[in-house]
C-alpha cells in the first residue's frame, strides 16, 4: 500500500474512532486566552482544563491530529529547522486521550497494534524507551509498562531512561507522570549491521527518532516539590505525522516526504534552482522556505497577523526567516513565498478548512510584509557587507547591530546569521544595553514573560 500524507493521517484517525474514541477537530494554533502560551506547543494543551479538574470532559476518550508550533518559549527548534531534516516551525500531532478512562495496557497494545498491524511498520526496527524511576522523586521503575512491553516486544529492545526523557511534566507544577517513548530506526540494513540501533536512541541521530510518546498521567506535583496521586489517572499521546510520514514513505528525511514535497517543487520552480545536488546551503534555504510558509499561513488563518510585538512578531520573525533565506541563497529578488500558499491550501486545506476559507487574506499579508521587507533586507545587508569588509577579522559591535535594528528594522537574529556565515560574532550584550536604554527611553519596558503552560 502507498501511504501517502493523506491516507497516514486518515488511517490514524478511523483506528482510534473504532476504539471508541470522539474525533474532534484540531484547536485553532494561536493561544488568544493564556497568558502563558502564545501558541500552541503540544497536542495535550486544548484539554488543560481536563487535566487539571477544572471542568468535566464531554467525552473521556477523544482523538485528533493537533496543529502545533515551537518557536519560543523552552520548545525552540527554529535555528535547527532547515538544517536538519526533522525539526519544524509548525508540524501536526497526531494524538488520542482519556481522561479517566483506560491507562496503561490499552495505549501501549493500540499504540502497537497500529504501528505493526495497520502501518506495518518491521518490529525489528522499533525501540521502546520507559522510566527508569528517580530516586530524588521516590520513584521506582515504571514496571506495569516494562510488562505490558515484554508481551509484544523482545525485552532487548526496552531500555530504562531517566526523568529527562521519560518523565513528563507540564510545567513546575501541576498533573505529570512517566512516559513511554517508541523510536524507529530508519537507516540502512549496512548501518544497522554496524551499529546497534539501541546505543542512537535519544542521541539526536536524523535516522533514529522517537515517533510517539505515551504519557502515563498519574501524580500531581504540587508547589513544595511533592508528587501526589491524582484522583483520576489520563493518557496522553502525542505521535509527530512528519516523522511518521518519513516512516513509512521509506524516507531519510521528513522534506523528501510528499508533506513537503510540493511546496519544495514550488520554490524550486519559482527559484529555477536545483534541490538535492551539491549546494547544501541551496538545499537549505529551499527547506526553510517550504517550512516556514506552513507556519505563518496556519498562523494568519488562526487569526494572527504578522506585527512587531508578541505572537505577531514571532510570525513576522519566521517569515522574514523565509523571505532572506531565499534573497540570500536562491537569488529571489521579488515577493515569492505568498506563491506557495496556493499549493499548500491544495494539500492541506481537506484536513484543515480555516485555511482554504483565508487563502485570498494570507496571500495578501505575505505579499504585503514581503514587499515591506524586501527594500529593509537591501538597504540592512548593503550596511552590513559595508561594515564587515571595513572591519575584517573583527566581532560585530553591538551598537551597530542595534543601528541596523532601530533605524532600518533589520532584525537582530538576521545579523547574527549574517555574522555567524563568515564566522563571526555579535556582541549581544551590547546590542541588549542598546535596546534596554532605547525601552527606557520610550518608558515602554514592559515586558511579558512567556513560556509553556
Amino acid at each position: 500500500m502507498e501511504w501517502t500524507s493523506k491516507k497516514i493521517r486518515e488511517t490514524f484517525l478511523d483506528f482510534y474512532k473504532r476504539k471508541d474514541h470522539q474525533i474532534v477537530a484540531s484547536a485553532p494554533m494561536v493561544v488568544k486566552n493564556d497568558p502563558t502560551l502564545m501558541f500552541v506547543n503540544a497536542g495535550m494543551n486544548q484539554f488543560k482544563e481536563y487535566f487539571l479538574g477544572d471542568s468535566e470532559p464531554k467525552n473521556v476518550r477523544v482523538s485528533d491530529t493537533q496543529k502545533c508550533l515551537r518557536v519560543s518559549g523552552k520548545h525552540n527548534d527554529l535555528e535547527e529547522v532547515g538544517v536538519d531534516t526533522y525539526h519544524h516551525t509548525m508540524f501536526e500531532m497526531l494524538g488520542n486521550w482519556s481522561f479517566g478512562d483506560y491507562f496503561k495496557k490499552e495505549a501501549i497494545e493500540w499504540a502497537w497494534e497500529l504501528l505493526t498491524e495497520v502501518y506495518k511498520l518491521d518490529k525489528d526496527r522499533i525501540y521502546i524507551s520507559v522510566f527508569a524511576g528517580d530516586k530524588n522523586d521516590n520513584l521506582e521503575l515504571d514496571g506495569e509498562s516494562k510488562e505490558i512491553w515484554k508481551g509484544l516486544i523482545d525485552e532487548t529492545r526496552i531500555l530504562e531512561c531517566d526523568r529527562k526523557d521519560n518523565f513528563w511534566e507540564m510545567g513546575e507544577t501541576g498533573p505529570c507522570g512517566p512516559c513511554s517513548e517508541i523510536h524507529v530506526d530508519l537507516r540502512s540494513e549496512e548501518e544497522r549491521a554496524q551499529i546497534d540501533g539501541k546505543s542512537l536512541v535519544n542521541e539526536d541521530h536524523p535516522q533514529v527518532v522517537e515517533i510517539w510518546n505515551l504519557v502515563f498521567i498519574q501524580y500531581n506535583r504540587k508547589a513544595n516539590g511533592e508528587l501526589v496521586d491524582l484522583p483520576n489517572k489520563h493518557i496522553d499521546t502525542g505521535m509527530g505525522f512528519e516523522r511518521l510520514a518519513m516512516a513509512l514513505q521509506n524516507k531519510k528525511s521528513n522534506y523528501d516526504t510528499d508533506i513537503f514535497m510540493p511546496l519544495i517543487n514550488k520554490v524550486v520552480s519559482i527559484s529555477g534552482k536545483t534541490y538535492g545536488a551539491t549546494d547544501s546551503k541551496q538545499d537549505v534555504a529551499i527547506r526553510v522556505i517550504a517550512d516556514h510558509v506552513r507556519a505563518i499561513s496556519f498562523s494568519i488563518a488562526d487569526g494572527q497577523l504578522p506585527s512587531n510585538i508578541g505572537a505577531g512578531y514571532v510570525i513576522r520573525r519566521i517569515l522574514r526567516r523565509a523571505i532572506r533565506y531565499g534573497y540570500s541563497f536562491l537569488a529571489l529578488n521579488e515577493p515569492f513565498v505568498n506563491k506557495l500558499v496556493e499549493v499548500l491550501v491544495a494539500e492541506m486545506g481537506g484536513q484543515f478548512p480555516e485555511i482554504k476559507l483565508q487563502q485570498s487574506l494570507i496571500t495578501k499579508v505575505i505579499l504585503e510584509e514581503e514587499e515591506s521587507f524586501l527594500r529593509t533586507l537591501e538597504k540592512g545587508i548593503s550596511r552590513f557587507e559595508n561594515y564587515a569588509a571595513k572591519n575584517q577579522d573583527k566581532n560585530i559591535d553591538g551598537k551597530f547591530a542595534f543601528e541596523l535594528y532601530d533605524t532600518f528594522g533589520f532584525p537582530i537574529d538576521l545579523t547574527e546569521l549574517l555574522a555567524s556565515e563568515k564566522g563571526l560574532h555579535v556582541d549581544m550584550q551590547e546590542f541588549l544595553n542598546c535596546l534596554q536604554q532605547q525601552k527606557d527611553r520610550s518608558r515602554a519596558a514592559t515586558i511579558i514573560k512567556t513560556d509553556d503552560w
